[in-house]
């Protein structure tokens, strides 16, 4: 049973990848529809308002003044990092956006390094090479192709600025879930997000119609969801066996994105996601070196 129980980290994160690509289109949409930043205020205070009611339920779980410190530390990271990557998804497809945004994980796994004093496996750098080639098959066909325009280079640039710090977001949310209980960390990334982000809001702040409020809810509860198994998973197993599974975002997005925008996805595409699988399976197939539950 232990054995089995060895995999439970790498399904939740799994999971909660899944979770935050389908999250991911519900944004694009409402992020046209209303703007990036209005689209990114409401998802974190409605998600708030949802995590608000589960916490008192869970007995408001509180880790103290070390996670408290952690929490503020990721929440201004991912208040940076959000409105760039929503910005840059708005401006190419769904699955092109997420691939480009895989260059974060091998940076993770630096960051785990320096922050975390966790050692590189050999595995875990030749799991991330897999990955970052099956990033490049793509964007080489987008080259070649010639679908490089103003708009879509200001999308990428975003994407890539975002990327850096999405690093260090899974650095700190591997940190932060060993400090606090994954409700705790759910409602805090929301509301925190949300405080920060209305410091601006009688300036940049545009109440959506119906439909994009309707997808914004959708959006901040997929979220919450998402973060819940990813806090979940992050506190089981080193940030270095779970972050090449972000990989596994660009097959969700493609999916979501074909699903949502009728966005295509070609042979190179194709061939990319398999490099990116490979990579995961790699990283993930010596379960027995993860934490114990």
């Amino acid at each position: 049973m232990r054995k089995y129980q060895a995999f439970l980290p790498f399904i939740a994160v799994l999971i909660g990848i899944a979770a935050f690509s389908a999250m991911d289109a519900a944004m694009k949409g409402a992020a046209i529809a209303a703007g990036v930043y209005t689209a990114v205020l409401l998802r974190n205070a409605i998600g708030s308002l949802i995590m608000i009611p589960v916490w008192l339920l869970a007995g408001r779980p509180r880790a103290g003044k070390a996670a408290f410190r952690v929490h503020i530390q990721r929440a201004a990271v991912v208040t940076i990092m959000a409105p760039l990557f929503f910005y840059g998804l708005v401006r190419i497809p769904l699955a092109e956006a997420i691939a480009i945004s895989f260059i974060a994980p091998l940076i993770a796994l630096y960051f785990a390094a320096l922050l975390l004093k966790e050692k590189i496996r050999p595995s875990a750098i030749i799991a991330s090479v897999m990955g970052i080639a099956g990033v490049l098959v793509i964007g080489a066909e987008r080259y070649r192709s010639g679908g490089f325009t103003e708009d879509s280079l200001s999308g990428i640039a975003a994407i890539l600025t975002s990327a850096v710090f999405y690093a260090l977001n899974l650095v700190l949310q591997r940190k932060q879930a060993q400090l606090a209980n994954p409700i705790e960390i759910a409602l805090v990334q929301n509301l925190f997000m949300a405080l920060i982000l209305s410091t601006v809001a009688p300036w940049l702040l545009v109440w959506p119609d119906a439909m994009a409020l309707r997808e914004i809810a959708v959006s901040a509860g997929l979220a919450t969801f998402a973060l819940l198994f990813l806090s979940w998973g992050y506190a089981r197993a080193e940030a270095q066996v779970l972050v090449p599974i972000e990989y596994t975002g660009f097959l969700w997005a493609a999916l979501f994105g074909w699903l949502r925008f009728a966005e295509e996805v070609g042979w190179p595409t194709l061939a990319g996601a398999v490099l990116i699988v490979i990579g995961c399976w790699i990283a993930a197939r010596k379960p027995t070196e993860q934490t114990a539950l």
